[in-house]
């Protein structure tokens, strides 16, 4: 006996052939996004959201509303969804000097990343290399927020840490004001400063949210943390960054950031460098409170 063959619809074909397409040639469709360099799944101990809950419904509605706009194209997205006690408000921050299109494709990924790593949560933070993204129940617009920030700091020192920070001083003075200064789309600024022995590139940044006279004194919060705070694992390092909802300062011994320079005289005084010790590898994100007395959680 022979099995008879039957031709397979033409619709069919079509789909299968569709299907296969699809997982052949674009797999990016599935792909999952990339890991935060760092999250907090309940900022401000807000608490979780009910499945299905009108909470969920504003949330999901916020972060696609989010991820498919198309109109921002400097950097800050910040949107509110539905009436209290059930009303979500929402900003994605992309660091200044990136482009749209890799500006649009974090903020893409962090909308997606965020329910995976944090589902159920009400307030929550996410920071990726290029943008971060925050959402919470309480209102976020125009508020100040720099009471948690997280820490990444480099395990090498640099050659001279008297001359370092002289010089460090000098650059974060002219890029707070710079930054501060700079209009409701965008908040940023980034430079350079010679320490004689070496050169420091930075770059600080405010959500564009904020008046002048805030991210000045959010930025200077900040920076004032550098000398007393994490331990002594920020002070004196050739690279350092801290992140806050809103506002962040980075710097490293390297240029990071787009843009052309000017390397700037270093300040006058001039010490002796002292040797270089031998570094430790690798980097660790820590979580911090920056009151009186300062609590870590080291977040691995």
């Amino acid at each position: 006996m022979y099995a008879s063959t039957v031709p397979m619809d033409s619709s069919k074909l079509v789909l299968l052939l569709s299907l296969l397409y699809i997982l052949l040639f674009q797999p990016s469709l599935s792909a999952a996004q990339p890991n935060f360099n760092r999250y907090n799944c309940n900022f401000n101990n807000v608490g979780n959201y009910t499945t299905n809950s009108t909470y969920q419904r504003n949330l999901n509605s916020l972060l696609s509303s989010l991820a498919s706009d198309t109109q921002i194209d400097y950097g800050f997205y910040n949107l509110s969804v539905g009436e209290f006690p059930d009303r979500v408000n929402a900003f994605a921050l992309c660091r200044g000097d990136v482009a749209v299109d890799v500006c649009r494709s974090c903020v893409n990924d962090s909308t997606r990343k965020i329910l995976e790593v944090c589902p159920n949560k009400m307030d929550v933070f996410g920071v990726y290399e290029l943008c971060m993204i925050r959402y919470s129940n309480r209102s976020l617009f125009g508020v100040v927020d720099n009471q948690r920030l997280f820490y990444k700091a480099s395990g090498q020192n640099v050659l001279d840490a008297t001359l370092f920070n002289q010089a460090l001083q000098t650059l974060f003075a002219r890029l707070q004001a710079k930054a501060a200064s700079g209009n409701s789309l965008k908040k940023f600024a980034s430079g350079n400063q010679s320490t004689g022995v070496e050169t420091v590139y930075a770059t600080v940044q405010c959500t564009p949210d904020l008046s002048e006279g805030q991210c000045s004194s959010c930025l200077l919060v900040l920076f004032r943390m550098i000398t007393n705070c994490c331990n002594g694992n920020v002070n004196g390092k050739i690279g350092a960054r801290l992140t806050a909802p809103s506002c962040n300062l980075r710097w490293e011994r390297v240029k990071f950031f787009n843009g052309t320079l000017e390397i700037l005289a270093p300040p006058p005084q001039v010490l002796s460098p002292t040797s270089l010790p031998a570094p430790s590898q690798g980097r660790t994100w820590i979580v911090i409170n920056p009151l009186p007395h300062f609590d870590f959680d080291v977040l691995i």
